[in-house]
Formats: C-alpha cells, structure tokens, sequence
C-alpha cells in the first residue's frame, strides 16, 4: 500500500488526497506533526515538510507539486491537467496561484497565525496580518466567484488540478470557521459542488484536538 504522510490542516496535503482519490488510487494515511522533526521523517524528507508519498515499490516522493506531478505522468486514465497544452497551461496557472499567492496572501495569514501557531505553541497571532489575512481572502473569493460563473469548472470545461488546489485551501479555512461565503454565492457554489464529490468526502471527517470545525463543514448540502 502507498503510504501518504500528510497533516490534516495542510492545503498541500489535502490537494494530494485528493488528487489520489480522483485517479482511485489507494493510499494509508499517516498524520506528521512536522514541527516535532523526526529523524525517520526527516530521512524522507530533509526539508522537513509535508506531504511526501511513498509508493509501494519504495519511490519516496515529496512536495506537493512534485507528487501531483508524478501521478500525471504514471497514472494517466484520469488526467488533471487537461486535454490540451492550452487547458494544462491555464490549469497550471491556477495551481501556482493558489499554492503561491493564495497561500502566502491568505493561508499564511489566517490559518498560520490563528490557528497553526496555537496548535504548535509559537507565539502570538499577529493581529494586522490577520486584518491583511481577511481582506486578501474576500478578494481571492471573488476571483473564484468569477471563474465560477463563467466556467463549468475553474481551469474549463473538466474537473482538475485546479479545482483541487482551489478547493484544499478553502477547506483548511473554512475547518477553521473563517470564511463568510455569503460574500461569494458562485464561489459557494462551486465549492459545494466539490466537496460532495467522493473524493472530497474523507476530508470531511478530519478533526484537529482543541479545534471543533462549523457545522456547516461536513453538510453536503451546504
């Protein structure tokens, strides 16, 4: 069995859980505290974050964009990145905004300060980065809310990579309670859409000690 070392509150892992699951590929979970650096992770990994894959023939694999790679390549009967160079670029594209831009100008600000920081006992939360932190987030929610309206699916026509990376940041987020969807009906939308998708299921039931997700979280009708 493939192995995937994952936490439940990283965007990058979930992107990978979900991709794995699009191309029904079986997999362990195993949850990494990657703050408590362990010896035997870290020999996996020397950059000491996750995710990182381990394939059943022992081929470790680390970083998200590294791993999604590699199962396009490998695992071919259920594409992510699109039918043609033009829709794999845009795919692409959206990718790298989400785990770039979205990520340093949204999760950084909000899951890190409010929430990993507490989790890991490092300091306070930065209040202006996190005033920073909503005020990018209605913004990247509107951007959604365009793409939405006027496409089936964010990258076009299919499903993607970019529905997933999309949607693995937003679900961190909204775990934590921080997302006012009303501001964004086509974003909420989509959004459910996504996660009552089979794939999207298991993340669902994620829990964090000390951390009690909305109840609005796990309802596939909203």
């Amino acid at each position: 069995m493939r192995v995937l070392y994952h936490f439940p509150l990283s965007p990058f892992s979930r992107k990978v859980r979900l991709a794995l699951a699009e191309k029904r590929l079986p997999f362990e979970l195993r949850e990494e505290k990657v703050w408590e650096k362990r010896p035997e992770f870290l020999a996996l990994n020397p950059a000491g974050q996750v995710p990182v894959l381990v394939e059943e023939n022992g081929l470790v694999i680390p970083d998200s964009v590294v791993i999604t790679e590699y199962l396009e390549e490998t695992y071919r009967e259920v594409p992510l990145l699109g039918a043609t160079a033009a829709e794999r670029v845009e795919c692409r594209r959206l990718v790298a905004w989400f785990d770039g831009k979205f990520a340093r100008e949204v999760t950084d600000k909000l899951l890190v300060e409010k929430v990993v920081k507490r989790l890991i006992g490092r300091g306070v939360p930065d209040a202006g980065a996190i005033r920073v932190g909503y005020a990018n987030l209605r913004t990247h929610l509107g951007y959604v809310a365009e793409l939405a309206e006027n496409r089936r699916w964010l990258a076009g026509e299919a499903l993607s990579l970019a529905d997933l990376a999309a949607a693995a940041h937003l679900s961190v987020l909204d775990f934590a309670g921080e997302i006012d969807w009303s501001v964004a009906p086509a974003a909420k939308e989509w959004y459910a859409r996504i996660k009552s998708r089979p794939s999207f299921r298991p993340l669902l039931t994620d829990r964090v000690p000390g951390l009690r997700p909305p109840d609005h979280y796990a309802d596939l009708d909203f």
